[in-house]
């Protein structure tokens, strides 16, 4: 495994940080609160950030996300990974601009690997080049989340009419709020196995019958693109937007989960450097007791073991992204399920320290801490909870290990 930049990347992840640090962490409280504000139904992104993705498009910092470089920047993962963690010191702001935000990503890339030609036109185009946004709809409240063989929404076929009708009710469908689709993953074959029986179906969210009921309130904010429950009662859609084959839900969702959970902690890891740059201007510029918080042993402690800890996630994360550009997804299973893990937990014990350092401060909007404590934390549960990616590991290590299995 080699990780050295090139002059490429190098490059790209200058112009990444220049941008950032004259279009984005001026105006990054601003931009948060104006997304609190102006999105709503119609209106996907504020004013504000629609103006600094027109600048990120301009300067040719759009889309970085698709290793294709007929829409993207032809990035592997592990490259794309390390632009990520530049946009994880700004994990809300940053990605909007760059048009490299969950779950956009995620649906552009299985628009644009499963879709058909129509599909493309209609939906990805935007996406990928519009100030357009998109939700993805899974969890739901009655079953766990972390047992998607368990849904119980319903699209039945009416074949008189040609269209999908949805039933159902979905919660945590992350981005609603001013998305122009949803991709609904609903059971479409309930007698098949467990793993057939879903599939994914494309949603405009002004259809008849997409009722957006709330946004539900995360860590006590339910603003902006929102985290939603919705209920499908009789959503009639043409039966061209079922995504791919027929019962193919679960593999397809596989293939945006991998890459997916790459971004995810990487940016996690980026969201630490930013913690940990905070923790050391707090502790180098702050006195109390007769001197520096940087003088005093636990602080010098807090700044060590993030450091440590952030670089041991930053080598697994890339190890992960690294596996699956050699041998694909299934070759990378035990590690992203370890990074899925490993960089969220990292991140909140970084934060936390740089918390603790600010004092009052840390948990107030004076500084970004707070906001950031709150977003990682929400990693712990979203693609799957930690206790499920643990299980995944552990299974495949009992495995290697079991003479019976082996033979």
């Amino acid at each position: 495994m080699d990780f050295s930049l090139g002059d490429r990347l190098e490059e790209l992840l200058g112009r990444v940080r220049s941008f950032m640090d004259e279009h984005i962490y001026p105006v990054e409280a601003e931009a948060i609160a104006a997304l609190d504000e102006e999105v709503r139904p119609g209106v996907a992104y504020p004013e504000i950030i629609v103006g600094i993705r027109e600048k990120a498009r301009a300067e040719g910092l759009w889309n970085l996300f698709l290793p294709d470089e007929e829409h993207g920047a032809g990035l592997t993962n592990w490259e794309y990974g390390m632009l990520c963690e530049e946009m994880g010191r700004s994990p809300v702001v940053a990605p909007m601009a760059f048009n490299c935000s969950a779950p956009d990503t995620g649906n552009m890339e299985i628009l644009a690997e499963h879709g058909s030609d129509e599909q493309k036109e209609r939906w990805l185009e935007p996406l990928l080049n519009d100030h357009t946004r998109s939700c993805f709809s899974m969890t739901e409240p009655e079953v766990a989340g972390s047992d998607p063989t368990t849904l119980q929404a319903r699209a039945e076929l009416d074949e008189a009419a040609g269209e999908w009708v949805i039933n159902g009710h979905k919660w945590f469908t992350s981005g609603a709020v001013g998305a122009d689709i949803a991709i609904a993953m609903v059971v479409t074959d309930p007698d098949a196995h467990p793993y057939g029986k879903a599939s994914m179906i494309i949603v405009p969210t002004d259809a008849p019958g997409f009722d957006l009921v709330r946004s539900v309130s995360v860590m006590g904010h339910d603003k902006g693109p929102g985290h939603c429950e919705i209920r499908y009662s009789d959503c009639r859609v043409p039966e061209s937007n079922l995504l791919g084959p027929r019962g193919a839900g679960f593999v397809i969702a596989q293939d945006r989960l991998g890459p997916g959970r790459i971004h995810h902690c990487m940016r996690a890891i980026g969201t630490c450097e930013r913690a940990i740059e905070l923790m050391a201007r707090r502790a180098n510029g702050r006195e109390a007791f007769g001197g520096p918080l940087a003088d005093k042993q636990f602080v010098q402690d807090f700044i060590a073991k993030s450091r440590m800890e952030t670089e041991q996630a930053r080598l697994l994360t890339l190890k992960a992204a690294w596996l699956i550009d050699t041998y694909g997804n299934q070759h990378a299973r035990t590690e992203i399920a370890a990074i899925k893990v490993a960089a969220p937990e990292v991140a909140l014990k970084v934060i936390d320290r740089a918390i603790q350092i600010h004092g009052g401060g840390g948990v107030s909007q004076d500084f970004p801490l707070a906001w950031l404590y709150a977003h990682i934390r929400t990693l712990r549960l979203a693609d799957g909870p930690d206790e499920v990616h643990k299980m995944t590991i552990a299974r495949r290590e009992l495995r290697a290990h079991d003479p019976a299995a082996a033979g």
